[in-house]
């Protein structure tokens, strides 16, 4: 059984009376134990992938599965987190209410319930805010509510869609070191985000969606591995053999991987500061190029 499998989905909307193409034959896996970050730009058909699979949307053709049931079917979604991206909740309720209801849905309830209900308000740091209605709750305290929801249940399989959103800095963080937890304890994530550095550190996998196709998926270590040239960057007074200005007293130079130790020891003779070593093509930079190649062909 696979956590997500998706095969050949079509889905169009009527935009004054033409028709849009918003997925046009996408195809993608994700195994159980995997984490598999979901990118593209904004109208790319990501939401409307998650939405077909969470049974929000029908797909005009193709066939969506989770946890090895069809999308369509309930019990499909049963054990499974869940956070849109735009995730509305009750005003009326309060966060304390919001995790416990979830929980009861997935069959959860008694002294197990309020366990979890507090452990998850306190370690998205909302507990004080618990009994405070939503509808006096800042964007950010909002999603942390819908994520407290989604983590509580313990899933099986974890989605998240732009669980970054609305979070300040201490949030984001504590969110991503909450999914590399959940990652490196054997779960199941399947997670968009517009921050590829997130997607680089998060994932296994990835799948790069644009303009309603499939336009790479492949291992990240694999992608960062096959690259020949790094990219060194490092803060110091001497621009060093090899390197060009930067910004201010930043310094940034290409170089294959076998002169790389050679670079970084001549930046240590000058006292240099290194500030940053990657592969020259990097997932951003993937995801540039394939963005630029669309709009040349479209």
């Amino acid at each position: 059984m696979k956590a997500i499998e998706v095969s050949g989905l079509d889905k169009s909307f009527k935009l004054k009376g033409k028709p849009v193409r918003a997925l046009d034959g996408v195809s993608f896996a994700v195994e159980l134990g995997q984490s598999v970050g979901f990118i593209g730009q904004n109208g790319a058909g990501k939401s409307t992938t998650i939405k077909i699979l969470f049974g929000a949307l029908r797909a005009d053709a193709g066939e969506a599965r989770l946890m090895g049931r069809p999308a369509e079917d309930p019990l499909s979604r049963l054990g499974v987190g869940y956070v849109p991206e735009n995730p509305y909740l009750y005003e009326q309720l309060t966060p304390r209410e919001v995790v416990s209801s979830g929980l009861r849905l997935h069959g959860i309830g008694g002294a197990e319930n309020t366990r979890r209900t507090g452990l998850w308000l306190d370690k998205l740091g909302i507990a004080y805010a618990a009994d405070k209605r939503i509808r006096n709750l800042s964007k950010g305290m909002t999603q942390r509510t819908t994520l407290a929801h989604a983590f509580a249940i313990q899933p099986k399989l974890l989605v998240l869609d732009e669980p970054m959103s609305g979070l300040d800095p201490i949030g984001r963080r504590q969110v991503a070191d909450l999914m590399q937890e959940y990652r490196q304890a054997g779960g199941t994530l399947f997670f968009c985000s517009h921050i590829l550095h997130d997607v680089e550190r998060l994932a296994d996998h990835f799948v790069m969606i644009d303009r309603g196709k499939v336009r790479a998926q492949q291992g990240v270590a694999d992608l960062l591995a096959s690259q020949d040239t790094m990219l060194v960057r490092y803060l110091g007074d001497t621009g060093l053999p090899g390197f060009e200005h930067d910004a201010g007293r930043v310094w940034k130079g290409l170089f294959p991987r076998t002169e790389l130790g050679r670079a970084l020891l001549a930046i240590e003779n000058v006292h240099g500061v290194i500030l940053d070593v990657q592969p020259q093509n990097t997932l951003e930079a993937l995801f540039r190029n394939v963005v630029q190649d669309s709009v040349k062909a479209a």
